[in-house]
């Protein structure tokens, strides 16, 4: 009786989600509040089909489920928006709902809206009015690399202005190519909510996606500082990470994926530089799947062997998901006797505790001192690496880092 009553509550539950849509909206310190709870979205470009199993026959849309709150772009390619590319939209966003997944809704042929083009106008105000109220949407992808691609401003900002006269509960999201200059990218800022850049720097030679001179994995904090300026840290951006990409996957090229050591040094530093969620490009692309994902359609490899670990400790059911979700600390914390950018790191305070989230850049190993800890510590947990704890004196604390090493320290608030 109690599992029947159980399985109605959740019916029931479902029911009403589906029936009162989703709600994304950008809270205070750039936040993201989801159906009235704080989350660090975690995204996929692309994510399995939406009938997608995983190797041992699951949900596939579940086990991306199980990192929390998900988002995954979705929509036809260039040239393709009509009845049957729609018909396939209201399956990926039913399966989305039904599965907890928020849809990123991109239709390229209905972005980049002239002005005096009303035919177009009025096919986006038909398509956010239908989909506005769906408990499977989570965002409205514009434009993609507008700068890179020469799209005008003024026409993502049509884009943008129309998808917010009909619906107000969901963000606009914007991804920009590592090219430009930081002048020309804020040209940008007025057309979304939510911006972004993405970076893939793994690959032979090392570095052939950035135009900055850093050609190292460490080039993913360089972005993330331009994104920190071009919005004036009065929106939240994601930073778009490497998965797999046409740079190590044409012909000629040589594959290669980035290492779990990789994967988590680069999303920590987008982290410690600003970034409110993440997003992970090129599952999908045919040229990285092996015979077993190829048949599945997806990099299941990838997931499970690099890319769910790093996940699996941004989890909400985390120790470390309270700083994800909090503000910037003013604790003055120090770093002694090491020069910026060398070694990034930032500080929360969430749930009674201190979290210091550090990462080392290339270079040599180091030994480092921060100070400025509240008095009163004596130990701090080093998260994900139990039982290992540092030593606290006086506010202050030594540990090493190796070369792209990342440490994660908790502090209990003493009362």
């Amino acid at each position: 009786m109690c599992r029947a009553l159980l399985a109605f509550a959740s019916a029931c539950a479902l029911s009403a989600l589906l029936a009162s849509g989703s709600d994304v909206r950008i809270g205070p310190d750039n936040v993201f509040v989801v159906n009235g709870r704080p989350a660090f979205p975690i995204g996929f470009t692309l994510a399995p089909s939406a009938d997608g199993k995983t190797p041992n026959g699951g949900d596939a849309y579940a086990e991306l489920k199980s990192n929390g709150t998900v988002f995954h772009r979705c929509g036809p390619k260039p040239g393709e928006w009509g009845a049957k590319a729609e018909a396939e939209l209201d399956h990926i966003l039913a399966r989305s709902a039904a599965t907890g997944l928020l849809a990123a809704i991109w239709i390229p042929d209905l972005h980049a809206i002239p002005a005096d083009d009303s035919e177009k106008a009025k096919e986006l105000r038909r398509v956010v009015t239908k989909y506005a109220g769906h408990a499977g949407l989570g965002f409205w992808k514009g434009t993609d690399e507008p700068q890179w691609g020469k799209v005008p401003v003024a026409l993502c900002r049509k884009f943008y202005e129309i998808v917010h006269e009909v619906d107000r509960r969901h963000p606009v999201w914007i991804t920009q190519a590592p090219r430009g200059t930081l002048e020309e990218l804020k040209e940008y800022d007025p057309t979304y909510d939510v911006g972004a850049i993405d970076i893939y720097p793994v690959g032979y030679p090392p570095g052939l996606h950035s135009h900055l001179p850093n050609k190292n994995v460490s080039v993913v904090g360089d972005y993330a500082n331009w994104m920190k300026e071009i919005t004036a840290g009065k929106k939240p951006f994601w930073m778009v990470l490497q998965i797999c990409w046409s740079g190590v996957a044409r012909p000629g090229k040589t594959l290669r994926f980035p290492t779990f050591a990789e994967e988590r040094y680069m999303a920590y530093q987008a982290i410690i530089n600003g970034a409110r969620g993440l997003a992970f490009f090129g599952g999908d692309v045919q040229a990285g799947l092996n015979r077993r994902d190829a048949a599945l359609g997806w990099n299941w490899t990838f997931y499970y062997k690099v890319l769910k670990p790093v996940l699996d400790e941004l989890n909400p059911a985390g120790p470390l998901f309270p700083a994800l979700v909090a503000p910037q600390s003013k604790l003055a914390v120090k770093l002694d006797g090491i020069s910026p950018p060398d070694l990034e790191f930032c500080i929360r305070e969430a749930g009674g505790h201190v979290f210091l989230i550090a990462a080392k850049r290339e270079g040599a190993t180091v030994e480092a001192r921060f100070s400025g800890l509240p008095f009163g510590q004596t130990a701090g947990d080093v998260l994900y690496e139990e039982p290992r704890q540092v030593s606290v004196s006086k506010g202050s604390f030594t540990d090493w880092f190796g070369p792209n090493e990342v440490h994660v320290y908790r502090f209990s608030k003493q009362r």
